[in-house]
Parts: structure tokens; sequence; C-alpha cells
């Protein structure tokens, strides 16, 4: 017989599948970098250029230097994770288009410039838990949109233009965030929700005087 611990074990280990990919890819290229000496920076998102489509799908993976890194690296983990333990039915569709449509976004409405790092994918996720939770109105749900409050909060001043150096992509910040809150109202009626109990109607019975009148009423 499966122990409800070992069920929640396997979908911890589940959760932690591509999160943990997604370092490790991450971490392998900023190691290239560094080993051999050049950059990967061309391999980001350039507005509205044709050499800068591939970054739709690259610039996620690519970091100016290994303090961007690991700025990025702990709330991706912890945020994606998140979305797929906790959402294990649409997480994968949520994290693929929050990814593919941060990109797109920020290719076709940024400033020219090479936008790189994962932290367009963090305001996604963040967007999406935090309002996915009160959108459903399902206790353990609005507890992980408390819990990004908490802890990254203060990532709302990064969707305004208060940097302009090259890891900083505030547009990323922005449109992640947009696809993040659009992706918690679109699957709002899919994945867990909170479950609406139906009290069973209790059979009414009738006082003496009114059976008296009903039997009347069909005997006439």
């Amino acid at each position: 017989m499966t122990k409800p611990s070992d069920i929640e074990l396997k979908k911890l280990k589940t959760a932690l599948v591509i999160p943990l990919f997604f370092l490790i890819i991450t971490f392998s290229l900023k190691l290239i970098e560094t080993l051999e000496g050049f950059s990967f920076v061309e391999w980001g998102v350039r507005p509205l250029s044709l050499e800068g489509l591939p970054g739709i799908l690259l610039a996620p993976l690519i970091h100016s230097d290994w303090d961007h890194f690991f700025a990025n690296a702990v709330p991706l983990f912890v945020l994606g994770v998140s979305l797929f333990y906790f959402y294990r039915g649409i997480s994968v569709k949520v994290f693929i288009y929050i990814y593919l449509m941060t990109g797109l976004w920020v290719w076709m409405g940024a400033r020219d410039a090479w936008h790189i790092g994962a932290s367009g994918v963090i305001y996604g996720l963040a967007a999406f838990l935090f309002a996915s939770g009160f959108l459903r109105r399902y206790i353990p749900l609005m507890a992980i949109s408390l819990m990004v409050v908490f802890l990254y909060g203060s990532m709302i001043w990064g969707i305004f233009p208060l940097q302009m150096n090259v890891p900083y992509s505030w547009e990323s910040h922005l449109w992640g965030s947009v696809a993040g809150a659009a992706l918690a109202v679109i699957y709002r009626k899919q994945g867990p929700q909170r479950v609406i109990k139906e009290w069973p109607e209790e059979e009414y019975e009738y006082p003496f005087w009114e059976v008296e009148e009903k039997n009347k009423e069909l005997d006439s």
C-alpha cells in the first residue's frame, strides 16, 4: 500500500526535474564562457532584428556574469518547483508559454539592446503564482501567493526602467509579469481547484395537520 508521504515525495521529485535541468544548462553555458573566455551575449534577444530572433529561445539561458546567474538561480528554482508541485496538471504548458511569450514580446517591444537572463521567466512565474492563488480562491494556493509576496514582493520595482545596463532588462520583467498574469486568468478553470462541499438536502417532515390536509386532497 502506497503511503501518502511516498506520493508527496514522488510529486516533489517530479517537480524538481525541469527547474534543475534548466539550471544545469544555464550553469554549463556560464562555465563554458568562463573557461573558454568568450561571451554568449549575442545569443540574447535583439528586438526587431533577425539576429535577435534565436534569443527568444536562448536568452533565458545566458547570463552576463556569475553574479547575474546566481541572482536568477535561486528564485527560478524556488518559483519553478512551486509551479510544478502545486500546478501539476498545467505546469508544463504554463512554463513553456511564459518562456516563449516573454521572449517574443521582448523581441517585439523593447529597447535596442541585447536582452539576456532568466529574469523574465522568473517574473512570469511569480506573477502566475501570485495571481492564480487568489483567482482560484483556494486557501493552500493563496498561501503560495502570499509566500511569493513575502519573498519576492520587492521585484515589483523591476518592471520600471530604473536601470539600463545590459543584464538588467526591465522590459523582460514587464512582459514576463504580463504573460504570467494573463496565463493565470486563462487557466483559472484548469489545474487545482477549491473544493466546494455540497451538503445533502434534509428530508422535510410535514407536521401531522399538513399530512391530513394532503391526504384529503389526494382522496378528493
